[in-house]
């Protein structure tokens, strides 16, 4: 049941950032700056940026098919990863409103949207690191049942 649960939570949260790209590609300069230390900046076009993100979501959302074939009947497994692909779909969200502020001619307060940045890292690093503890009580569950 928790399965499906998260298969569909991962396809709306795919939608979800499917449509935060497509409205922050079109809120975009025609140069984007991706990184910038002193005075040194690493630019992309608009377009190139779009498609780079559009292949980082493509590999990172076509490995929970991998996953769904090679552990067919593992639903544990496989109910954490689409756990874990949901926040780090949650992570490229967040990480597109925050160059979508960065590349905007308004002025923003970066030190306010801290919480959120590292707040969706953090969840991405605490869920990687809770399968050994779901395996533990998963199997400890399927022991008293038994």
């Amino acid at each position: 049941m928790i399965f499906k649960i998260f298969r569909a939570v991962w396809f709306f949260s795919l939608l979800g950032v499917l449509a935060a790209l497509l409205y922050v590609y079109a809120d975009l300069p025609e140069n984007v700056i991706v990184q910038q230390e002193g005075i040194e900046t690493v630019l992309l076009t608009r377009d190139v940026f779009f498609y780079i993100v559009v292949a980082f979501l493509t590999i990172i959302n076509v490995l929970v098919y991998l996953i769904s074939s090679l552990y067919k009947k593992d639903h544990t497994f496989r109910a954490w990863f689409y756990g874990l692909i949901i926040a780090i779909n949650f992570f490229f969200v967040v990480g597109l409103f925050l160059i979508n502020a960065y590349n905007s001619d308004e002025r923003f307060d970066f030190s306010r949207i801290g919480f959120a940045i590292y707040g969706s890292v953090g969840l991405v690093a605490l869920w990687a690191i809770s399968w050994p503890f779901v395996r533990f009580f998963d199997k400890k569950s399927s022991n008293q049942s038994v």
